[in-house]
């Protein structure tokens, strides 16, 4: 798109005079409406997990987790402050459940995904079935869900809560509703989800009894994603944009996981540097193993065990490992897809 035609005297006064009529002209914001590539205010960031813990302890001395029904501080990306983004069409939280307490049970339309950060022996619940938590998982709420956890370890827990928040609220679609109960009933059996859908079968009649667009498991442990991961690493040479990388699937259609969060797990093996690369979904990272260093555009960000950071749309992003590393991200890349607007750049891969 070319620049904005020039702004004479006349039409200036029409533009005033049309403006009393909520009326603009096209031609004046043509150029930010129709960018030659995306264009945000989303920025590169990084938040190392020891800051974040120290924060989230002061707030654990400050309310508790029934009071602020969910003790999480929010990842704001800095060039979106005050918007709760940490990209423009994602949200991103850490909370923090204290030994012995409930997170109330609730509801929403917005689809969440929980990634465990620190402690074990938590739990969290949905739609009847409760599960264990542990340092890796991958747990999903569905939409409209009922969902609340609980921690009767003796350590804290923290994870990162990621959200459609920003794009449910774009789209003017967000419902909320409390159950009136901290815990909702069980009357499913621990792991019942993955016993069913997580070893290559499905009930005969789940295309009638489960919702297509979110995979019926909703705790992913680690020890069997990275059980993948190091299988892909043994039979296959890394990939050189990404290094060894396994997409979280749905069983009933081999989709994505969730409708509108798409989530990885990659291998970056020790002394491999990833070729530049570039894609139209805003990504958030979380370095579950391992330290070494991203390079998103002119900026190189340090990061090891628990740390997190973000890269927008359309910057290059390349990694390096100073060990072995292990990387969980997320991003919204299922609806790009569903679009038919989502796009990448292998650079010189």
């Amino acid at each position: 798109m070319e620049g904005r035609p020039e702004e004479t005297p006349e039409r200036l006064a029409f533009y005033d005079k049309i403006d009393k009529q909520n009326m603009t002209p096209l031609w004046s914001v043509l150029a930010d409406l129709v960018t030659p590539e995306p264009k945000s205010g989303c920025q590169a960031a990084l938040w190392h997990f020891a800051d974040i813990k120290t924060a989230l302890l002061e707030a654990g001395d400050l309310i508790t987790a029934r009071e602020a029904e969910r003790r999480v501080l929010i990842l704001e990306n800095p060039g979106l402050r005050g918007q709760s983004r940490i990209t423009t069409s994602l949200y991103a939280g850490i909370q923090l459940v204290l030994p012995g307490e409930v997170a109330p049970a609730h509801r929403h339309t917005q689809s969440a995904l929980r990634f465990v950060l620190d402690g074990s022996g938590a739990h969290t619940a949905v739609n009847g079935e409760r599960t264990m938590m542990h340092y890796g998982d991958f747990v999903i709420t569905p939409p409209m869900a009922w969902h609340d956890h609980g921690n009767e370890s003796d350590a804290p827990m923290f994870w990162l809560d990621g959200l459609d928040i920003p794009l449910v609220s774009f789209l003017d679609a967000s419902f909320a509703e409390m159950l009136g109960e901290d815990e909702q009933p069980i009357d499913r059996s621990p792991g019942q989800s993955y016993s069913e859908f997580g070893h290559n079968l499905v009930p005969v009649d789940s295309d009638r009894t489960t919702a297509k667009t979110v995979s019926p498991i909703f705790n992913y442990p680690y020890s069997y994603a990275r059980e993948a991961l190091d299988g892909m690493a043994r039979t296959r040479d890394p990939d050189p944009c990404h290094g060894h990388k396994m997409r979280y699937s749905n069983p009933l259609d081999g989709g994505h996981a969730m409708p509108t969060i798409g989530t990885f797990l990659q291998h970056v093996p020790k002394g491999f540097a990833t070729a530049r690369y570039r894609s139209t979904d805003a990504t958030t990272f979380v370095c579950v193993e391992g330290r070494g260093r991203t390079r998103i555009g002119d900026e190189t960000f340090e990061w090891g065990p628990k740390d997190l950071f973000v890269a927008p749309s359309w910057k290059p992003v390349s990694h390096e490992a100073d060990e072995d590393a292990v990387l969980f991200s997320y991003s919204d890349r299922p609806v790009q897809e569903k679009l038919g607007l989502w796009r990448e750049d292998r650079g010189n891969a």
